[in-house]
């Protein structure tokens, strides 16, 4: 019988909450445009989802221990009620157990809360939350599609630190069209100066579909070039190393101690559940991912409660599990452990790896320290894509 790649059984949920005002530029995910007046208070939309939602989350097989983390993410989660979140995190806990002091994270957008929908947040037990800011400059914000505003952001920051919330995040975008280094060293230090836990810096992506994907193709103009994001991408390791926070992940800074715990889950390919529209999950050994669409999802969890809670899907590839277990891994600044690869793949599928890798090493882009195969901060991580992709050509 196959390993699984499931040594410690699943004790993590992701939920999707896919409403927003509009849709940002740039966005790809599976969202629901509700506009600026509609919250989760109000809108018979929104009710209806996070009712078919528990309906999942009820009919679905325990395949773990209890929770340890919990995230919402979107979408804007901070369009719902507090009644709301409170009612999945009861069903969560009912089905599955949350464990005391679990993470429980959530996606939060300026403009989209007030004082008392944050401190219900954290009544209810978000102990972690994570500001989608991407950008402190006006015309950046408006280039990129958000819906709120510089003075938003700000108004958000101190509610959050009124309220005390334990783990705070921030969000921030490089490679935005128009967007300079002097803009990009005003966003970090502006961002350091806040003293968030945590900072995400995500590079744009063009993706098809989107507005972006229609307005531009990579490398046109005003997207900056190739060497400016290079240089935007150092820049943000040298000003929040220089200030405390540990490059832990090649999109993730943390103060000592303040790492996000759910992501962790992804990045170490350990199993996890996914609920709501188009969300991912890994358990068992196998993944599978929710339809997009809110009516194929509703008639998809109509078919699950019809079928008992049983996925037919089949165990993921052993091969392709090496090569989620590296993809992943090597986004972490330890990488990913030698030892463990061999226990699980042999020392045969090692030694390619190590074969493969040799261009890299001498080029002072991999690494092997403290039994861990890992990247180089930055100049690994820089080239990451290169290197996987490698990796996936000679192993795949």
């Amino acid at each position: 019988m196959q390993k699984v790649n499931d040594s410690s059984f699943a004790s993590s949920a992701y939920i999707h909450i896919p409403f927003c005002r509009r849709r940002c530029f740039y966005c790809d995910f599976p969202i629901s445009v509700v506009g600026d007046r509609q919250r989760g208070e109000t809108s018979v939309t929104i009710s209806k989802y996070i009712d078919i939602l528990c309906q999942e989350i009820d009919i679905t097989p325990i395949s773990g221990q209890p929770l340890k983390t919990v995230f919402f993410g979107g979408g804007t989660p901070s369009l719902l009620s507090a009644e709301q979140l409170q009612k999945i995190l009861a069903i969560l806990d009912r089905r599955f157990g949350i464990t005391s002091g679990a993470e429980i994270s959530m996606e939060v957008d300026p403009g989209t809360f007030d004082l008392a929908h944050i401190k219900d947040y954290s009544s209810v037990g978000v102990n972690r939350v994570s500001l989608g800011v991407q950008a402190f400059q006006e015309e950046l914000l408006k280039a990129a599609g958000r819906s709120h505003s510089v003075k938003d952001i700000f108004a958000a920051v101190d509610l959050i630190h009124q309220v005390e919330i334990p783990e705070f995040s921030i969000d921030l975008i490089s490679g935005l069209p128009h967007q300079s280094l002097d803009q990009w060293q005003d966003s970090l230090n502006t961002a350091v100066k806040i003293a968030p836990t945590h900072i995400s810096i995500y590079d744009l992506t063009i993706e098809p579909g989107t507005a972006f994907g229609r307005y531009y193709k990579p490398g046109d103009q005003p997207l900056p070039t190739d060497e400016t994001t290079v240089k935007m991408y150092q820049m943000g390791q040298q000003v929040l190393t220089t200030a405390g926070y540990e490059h832990y992940e090649i999109s993730n800074y943390a103060k000592p101690g303040h790492q996000c715990q759910h992501n962790r889950v992804y990045w170490e390919n350990r199993p996890y559940y996914g609920f709501g529209m188009g969300a991912a999950s890994y358990i068992e050994g196998k993944r599978f991912t929710r339809p997009r669409k809110t009516k194929e999802y509703y008639q998809w969890v109509e078919h699950l409660i019809t079928n008992h809670g049983v996925i037919d899907w089949e165990v993921t590839p052993k091969e392709d599990v090496l090569l989620e277990t590296l993809m992943l891994g090597l986004r972490l600044a330890e990488g990913v452990s030698l030892a463990k690869l061999t226990e699980e793949f042999g020392e045969d599928k090692i030694q390619e790896i190590h074969q493969c890798l040799q261009p890299y090493f001498q080029q002072g882009l991999v690494q092997v320290a403290d039994g861990r195969l890992r990247l180089t901060d930055p100049e690994g991580f820089l080239v990451s894509n290169v290197v996987l992709a490698d990796l996936f050509n000679k192993l795949g």
